[in-house]
């Protein structure tokens, strides 16, 4: 058997509607071969929790092997696994199409979907996983939540209680008025002789984007409208990647065909589709093709679908910038994400921060630890934090003013870290989002 492949590695549709998927017998079998093979090799040790769980369930284990581990052990390794695809990416010599066809975060999304079709979601996480829901009436007593919610507040003890959210985990605070109300309440004038001004784009504003820190997709609606994008804001539903994460894929295939029909006609008018949340954009582009591979609309989306900053360097590189940036002092931390990585595009983020004039970038291309809803639930944001400590101290040392990953929950989670490490020099200011950043070398305001 070689080790590793030469080609590029290729992923397999999800077979989710096949009822073999859902054949326990079956699974602990796949469970079986895949768990084995990583516990031969080794390579993803330093990754997530997942691994040293599996390595120490073999090492304890009677015979030191894999066939005296309890198949009800393998629960332990899946609920330590963020679907932050990095195992399959960057280290696993396994991946299709080598021989052994290994994808173990399929996997675990796939043990996660057995769970669920046996025993359901429990009313805290199915509540949580509701974001448009809670979204949208966070956003009409915002005060009230963002007060509720608040570390160190009052509150947060029957809320670990109750919903399951670590009391000490800083949560996302709400806006008080969405993203789509603040661009339809704000217009923003487009250069008309901008580099750009054959594009046009739907900013699909994300739950996060919408109702919650709604400076990002300000941001970026000023720089692009500064560059002479046509650009409008849509956020039909949302993506879908908490529920993915709980293993309910019938409910994401449902939001992929919601989003799908409502971008449809835009993409027909020649619209770009532009995400400003790299988990959010995943997901379009890369996880619902692979949930409903034969859906035409799905792939159509996922073709007109990009990043947020991959969109604006794509611009940088074909048309040039529009003039007028100033320089930004006290150099950035940036945080390459997971979720960026995962889509195998490069440092796009940071690519976007060096457009800035005179930028000094220091980049950390290390995993938060957060991994999404994961890392705020009582018994995760312990791990959360020893996973992500490695990224916190390089992003605190490097000493920049500012500290800011495409990723927001992954941003608000390096933040808390930050805080608690040791020293008298001055922490470094969160910003939401590269193109915050660059907004501002621009002279354009917007707060959240």
């Amino acid at each position: 058997m070689r080790e590793g492949s030469l080609e590029a590695p290729t992923r397999h549709p999800l077979d989710w509607e096949n009822p073999d998927f859902y054949d326990e017998a079956k699974l602990d079998a796949e469970m079986r071969r895949v768990l084995d093979i990583c516990h031969g090799c080794r390579r993803c040790f330093n990754l997530c929790d997942s691994f040293p769980r599996l390595f120490d369930l073999v090492d304890e284990s009677a015979n030191g092997e894999l066939d005296t581990v309890a198949s009800a052990d393998f629960k332990k390794v899946v609920d330590a696994c963020t679907l932050c695809d990095m195992c399959f990416l960057t280290k696993c010599p396994y991946v299709p199409p080598h021989e052994f066809n290994l994808d173990f975060p399929h996997l675990m999304l796939r043990y996660r979907a057995v769970e669920a079709k046996k025993k359901g979601i429990g009313a805290a996480d199915r509540a949580l996983a509701e974001t448009d829901r809670n979204g949208k009436w966070a956003t009409l007593i915002s005060g009230a939540v963002n007060w509720a919610t608040r570390r160190g507040g009052p509150m947060r003890g029957l809320e670990e209680k109750i919903a399951g959210v670590d009391k000490n985990a800083e949560l996302p605070k709400y806006a008080a008025q969405t993203l789509e109300a603040r661009a339809k309440a704000n217009p923003l004038p487009r250069n008309a002789a901008g580099p750009g001004k054959a594009r046009k784009i739907v900013l699909y504003a994300t739950c996060y984007g919408d109702y919650n820190d709604t400076s990002i997709g300000m941001a970026a609606l000023g720089v692009l409208a500064r560059n002479g994008v046509e650009t409008k804001v849509l956020n039909p539903h949302c993506c879908g990647m908490p529920k993915l994460e709980q293993g309910l894929i019938g409910e994401v295939a449902d939001a992929a065909r919601k989003v799908a029909a409502a971008f449809a006609s835009y993409i027909d008018q020649g619209y770009d589709i532009v995400a400003p949340v790299p988990s959010c954009a995943l997901m379009l582009k890369f996880e619902w093709p692979l949930i409903l591979p034969n859906d035409e609309s799905v792939k159509k989306l996922a073709a007109a679908t990009f990043d947020l900053s991959e969109y604006v360097v794509d611009i940088a590189k074909k048309e040039g910038l529009a003039e007028g940036m100033q320089s930004i002092d006290g150099g950035v931390a940036f945080h390459m994400s997971c979720h960026s990585r995962a889509q195998n595009f490069g440092q796009k983020g940071a690519e976007l921060l060096r457009l800035i004039p005179d930028a000094d970038v220091a980049v950390v291309e290390r995993c938060s630890g957060h991994g999404g809803a994961w890392g705020y639930k009582k018994g995760n944001f312990e791990t959360a934090m020893k996973v992500g400590k490695p990224a916190m101290r390089q992003l605190d040392a490097v000493g920049k003013k500012h500290i800011v990953s495409e990723c927001p929950l992954a941003g608000i989670h390096i933040e808390q870290g930050i805080e608690s490490l040791a020293g008298d020099a001055p922490k470094p200011e969160r910003v939401g989002h590269p193109i915050v950043l660059m907004a501002r070398a621009y002279g354009l305001a917007s707060e959240r």
